[in-house]
């Protein structure tokens, strides 16, 4: 499934609950690198988008809401261009770690 729309805190949340068969509030705030690393590949199926972390970058994402920041800009870096003829953050802008599929 390919979406646009870039996920929200409830949004990953909802796929890490998936790791593990949990409810959405067993969830815990801090993420493990085993979690990260399911979470990085779901995110990558479910958006159709590459994300080339470097460890540096890997490290860096410790909770939920770090992972949510890191998704939201790997959408939002590839989504269309609107009217104006530039993306949310720019016509060609890709943050490090990303790579459009």
């Amino acid at each position: 499934m390919s979406s646009t729309v870039p996920p929200d805190r409830a949004a990953v949340v909802a796929m890490l609950a998936a790791f593990g068969q949990r409810a959405a509030e067993q969830v815990p705030d801090s993420l493990g690198s085993l979690e990260l690393t399911w979470l990085t590949a779901e995110f990558e199926q479910r958006y159709g988008i590459e994300l080339e972390l470097s460890d540096e970058q890997f490290a860096a994402v410790r909770t939920v809401d770090d992972a949510v920041a890191v998704l939201r800009a790997a959408v939002l870096a590839t989504a269309p261009a609107g009217p104006g003829g530039s993306a949310a953050s720019g016509a060609d802008a890709v943050p490090a770690g990303v790579a459009r599929s």
